[in-house]
């Protein structure tokens, strides 16, 4: 369970990032992902997911 949380703490380090460095840029950066086709959007996670699959396999 400390291990879960630890990567899960990391995760969320990571993710605050942009937010707290890039404010303005990551706003413009939503407004292009809201006028992005679902389609797009669908693929984009799928290749994240099959990275992080990956990733996750090379690790252990």
């Amino acid at each position: 369970m400390k291990y879960f949380l630890s990567v899960v703490a990391m995760v969320m380090i990571i993710e605050g990032i942009p937010y707290f460095m890039f404010p303005g840029r990551f706003k413009d950066l939503i407004r292009v992902i809201l006028d992005m086709e679902n389609s797009h959007l669908r693929a984009m996670g799928l290749i994240i997911m099959i990275i992080g699959v990956v990733l996750l396999y090379l690790a252990l």
